[in-house]
């Protein structure tokens, strides 16, 4: 399968990629609790890994940085980085970001963390759980975007789960705050988008458009949302 994966992307009808370096994360991140709770959510990463291969049978050198999932590595010219909490995931994206020409950020990293990590299992018999203090993880997006350099292209993600117009203008605002150049927004308002499926319905905005697709296959959407990218560089 690797073999044909290499031959396809070498061979693809399109290479639009070739000679970029592009920068794919995926999945959730699991911030642990004790040794076997954590906060997390419910994304699979099979967006951000469609995204991965796409990137690769466009002739991209891809770096995928993945929060836990049950899907394997995707074949062909992307080097796997799994990782486990937000923090090890933005180290990972910093160690690579400034050779990075294309950036998608697609995994769904939790907001907050518990501020104290229990290191032995809280028992319901014994514990008093009154309450667990979280403090902010750090927005991967918006601390790449705050070193973005001229020529870097970054790709955030939004997912919303009110009305239409509602979540484009949230995803509007996090496309000036996080200084992006694209903003890929879902929302689970839409039935077969979201977690958990394969199909997704997105909307890709950029400062000066904004495309809209129809409900589609998650390998379909990323070949959407990269030809958005390689119109634009």
């Amino acid at each position: 399968e690797k073999i044909a994966a290499v031959l396809d992307a070498f061979f693809g009808r399109q290479l639009s990629l070739k000679g970029k370096k592009v920068l794919v994360t995926a999945g959730p991140t699991y911030e642990r609790i004790d040794p076997v709770r954590f906060i997390g959510n419910f994304s699979t990463g099979k967006m951000g890994y469609a995204i991965a291969a796409e990137a690769a049978r466009r002739g991209a050198d891809v770096t995928l940085v993945s929060g836990p999932t049950d899907l394997p590595d995707p074949a062909g010219s992307v080097n796997t980085v799994r990782v486990e909490i937000a923090r090890q995931m933005l180290a990972a994206c910093e160690s690579v970001f400034a050779q990075t020409d294309i950036a998608v950020m697609s995994a769904a990293v939790a907001d907050y963390a518990p501020k104290h990590f229990v290191d032995r299992k809280i028992k319901r018999e014994h514990d008093s759980v009154d309450s667990i203090e979280l403090v902010k993880n750090p927005d991967i997006a918006a601390t790449l975007g705050a070193c973005k350099r001229a020529g870097q292209l970054l790709v955030g993600f939004a997912l919303e789960t009110g009305a239409t117009a509602d979540a484009e203008a949230n995803a509007r605002e996090k496309l000036d705050r996080k200084n992006l150049d694209m903003i890929v927004l879902n929302t689970l308002a839409d039935k077969g988008a979201g977690f958990g499926t394969d199909t997704n319905k997105v909307t890709v905005i950029g400062r000066d458009f904004a495309e809209a697709f129809q409900l589609k296959s998650k390998a379909e959407v990323a070949s959407d949302i990269l030809d958005c990218i390689t119109d634009r560089l």
